[in-house]
């Protein structure tokens, strides 16, 4: 009896150890941004993969970066470009990547729908706002435009980790993460969204599908780049005019996790899925031939970076 007790013991460790082989993981992290396109595509990838977990963090474009350079993740999501820092990290740690995009955004500038004085914003008045200089100085609306009422300015944005964060001040302050610093931060874009959305005298930015799902309790402002006001849609976007907040969105892969077949398998899978998808989840896709392209550079680099054993991922 006590020999088959320690056997059946043994037979279900020896179960459990395969079963926690076969259940493959891949880790991505980074900006909260990308997180809604990488996150529905996760969810797709489960129905077809049901035994491989992907597991998606929201650190911000540079936090995901931090930990992507010291190969504690497979995948960054990313909202602007690796900064050469921030790669040189990377291949310190014998670490080569490859740079995808994925998606066009733009930035969406918002206030409570209770604000019925701001019609537009322009890029100088976002600057006067947001520059180092207006810490502590500008403080009230009418500071911005006299017609405007005279009470409190409530800000909101991105935290300095976030790739949005730095976009978003190169593109309006004219340098990246130069910004003032008494504004309600945040990596994550639901707390911004529920800060402005509580604050009738709230304004905020973020990626634009964060307000179209949301629309119901924020107000969109459209921005003058110098040619009139433009609001943030999908066409605006992808054509360029609505300037200078649109931008493209991008994932990094890890070399070192090639090893894992299912991280080939899941990114072969995202772009393949992502232009039926993208725009259920409020981002601008690529086309069809630019979605093509990424998948060649990927292969690319699978080919070039992945272990001659590297096997496909068997059924699951």
């Amino acid at each position: 009896m006590k020999k088959l007790i320690l056997f059946s013991l043994a037979l279900a460790f020896i179960s459990c150890g395969n079963n926690q082989k076969d259940r493959g993981t891949i880790t991505v992290d980074g900006s909260s941004t990308v997180y809604p396109v990488t996150e529905a595509l996760a969810e797709e990838y489960r129905s077809v993969a049901p035994r491989t977990n992907v597991t998606i963090g929201i650190s911000g474009t540079g936090g995901g970066f931090q930990k992507f350079g010291r190969g504690e993740i497979d995948i960054a999501n990313a909202s602007r470009p690796i900064k050469e820092d921030e790669a040189q990290i990377a291949r310190n740690n014998g670490i080569e990547f490859v740079e995808l995009e994925v998606a066009y955004d733009g930035l969406a500038v918002i206030v409570h729908p209770d604000n019925d004085w701001v019609e537009s914003f322009t890029v100088e008045e976002l600057r006067k706002i947001w520059e180092p200089s207006a810490q502590g100085t500008i403080t009230r609306w009418n500071q911005i435009n006299p017609e405007w009422p005279d009470e409190e300015i409530h800000l909101f944005g991105p935290g300095v980790a976030s790739g949005t964060f730095d976009y978003f001040t190169e593109a309006i302050v004219g340098e990246s993460g130069s910004s003032r610093g008494d504004y309600t931060a945040s990596e994550d874009d639901n707390v911004l969204v529920q800060g402005v959305s509580t604050d009738p005298l709230g304004l905020g930015f973020f990626g634009l599908a964060y307000y179209e799902a949301n629309q119901d309790k924020l107000r969109l402002v459209p921005i003058d780049g110098g040619n009139g006001p433009v609001a943030a849609t999908a066409e605006t976007i992808r054509d360029g005019s609505y300037a200078p907040l649109s931008r493209p969105l991008f994932l990094y892969v890890n070399s070192t996790s090639l090893e894992n077949p299912e991280v080939i398998d899941f990114m072969r899978f995202y772009l393949e899925t992502a232009p039926s998808l993208m725009r259920d989840v409020g981002y601008v896709p690529l086309t069809e031939e630019e979605y093509k392209a990424e998948l060649e550079t990927f292969n690319q680099f699978v080919e070039e970076n992945a272990p001659e054993t590297t096997e496909e991922p068997a059924a699951q």
